[in-house]
């Protein structure tokens, strides 16, 4: 395990739990709660501005600090307005890029230019995609782009208030809150309490949202099969690994916020294999697979998309790709639409 991955493992080890490190951090977490409670009343106020687009916006993010397992959520989103006959373009922060202005998102940008999650959702939902710091400008920059474009995702920016939304959907795994305090006693970026129109919990759990009068609904990441890395269309059945006949030494690595979820997922296919939790968004500029002794090395959609930029990755045959798909129980999608359908526009 890396030192980077360490520190994150150990600082959620206290944020898990009212440890000793998390109670001493308590009176800052005050502070830190009574500036984000200041600044989202500046913004109702007036005092700092916001702007609406033109259409509606869908704000997909979560409280708990770190993936949780947004970019399969907005895929699923995407795939749910198109199929209701909308257009939908995708905004998003486009994590480590330095450019300021807004910038287009295709399937063969470079992830140090777009951030990876970015990169990711453009190829599997070929949906118009505009990156940015301002969201605002980044929606505005996308509709100039793609006047054809009717409602706008925005993948995370939950507390990206100079956007206006009208529907928010906050996304918890099965952590929950953690020890349901505050940055940095705890993982919280907002109060459990904060309003929002629905909560999705990845993974199941019981995601406390008392005082909410909101529904959760459980979401599961489904994988099924993998792709080679070289070849996207060499497929082979996941649990094809699982067979005893099979029995090789297989490795998963996982450079995303919860590595753990992309291990479960093939723990639930039935594999057996050795765990390689790297840090969120690793650039593989150091190969980490490197000395590694494995038939099969398994890695997620996330990482391939650098991965790919490598050519000692691209000719190493043992990488395999597995693409996950968001799964939702109950009448998310339905309910969604109609939010959308009374949507005003500005």
């Amino acid at each position: 395990m890396s030192s980077h991955r360490a520190v994150e493992t150990g600082l959620m080890r206290h944020w898990m739990r009212r440890s000793w490190l998390a109670c001493l951090l308590w009176p800052v977490s005050i502070l830190f709660g009574a500036v984000a409670a200041f600044r989202r009343r500046l913004y109702r106020s007036g005092m700092l501005k916001s702007g609406r687009l033109p259409v509606p916006v869908i704000v997909v993010g979560n409280i708990f600090i770190g993936g949780t397992g947004k970019t399969p959520l907005t895929l699923w989103l995407v795939a749910v307005l198109r199929e209701a006959g909308y257009t939908p373009g995708v905004i998003s922060r486009g994590y480590g890029t330095k450019a300021l202005a807004p910038r287009a998102v295709t399937v063969a940008s470079l992830p140090a230019e777009v951030g990876d999650e970015p990169l990711l959702i453009a190829q599997r939902s070929h949906a118009p995609m505009m990156v940015g710091r301002n969201r605002l400008a980044a929606g505005k920059a996308l509709l100039a782009a793609y006047p054809q474009v009717d409602i706008i995702v925005s993948d995370d920016g939950l507390q990206h208030y100079a956007l206006q939304r009208d529907i928010e959907l906050v996304l918890f795994d099965a952590r929950g809150g953690g020890n349901g305090w505050l940055l940095p006693a705890g993982p919280l970026r907002e109060p459990m309490t904060r309003q929002r129109d629905f909560t999705v919990i990845n993974g199941g759990g019981n995601t406390d949202t008392k005082g909410q009068g909101v529904a959760g609904f459980a979401m599961q990441l489904e994988g099924i099969f993998a792709e080679q890395l070289a070849d996207r269309s060499q497929k082979i059945a996941l649990n094809s690994w699982a067979e005893p006949s099979a029995a090789k030494r297989i490795v998963a690595a996982a450079g995303i916020g919860n590595p753990g979820r992309f291990f479960n997922t093939l723990r639930a296919a039935g594999l057996r294999f050795d765990a390689l939790p790297l840090p969120d968004h690793y650039d593989f500029s150091n190969n980490p697979f490197a000395g590694i002794a494995a038939d099969t090395i398994l890695i997620t959609e996330k990482d391939a998309v650098k991965c790919i930029q490598f050519d000692h990755f691209k000719n190493d045959p043992r990488l395999w790709v597995v693409p996950v798909t968001a799964c939702i129980d109950g009448p998310l999608a339905q309910q969604i639409l109609e939010k959308c359908r009374g949507c005003s526009i500005a």
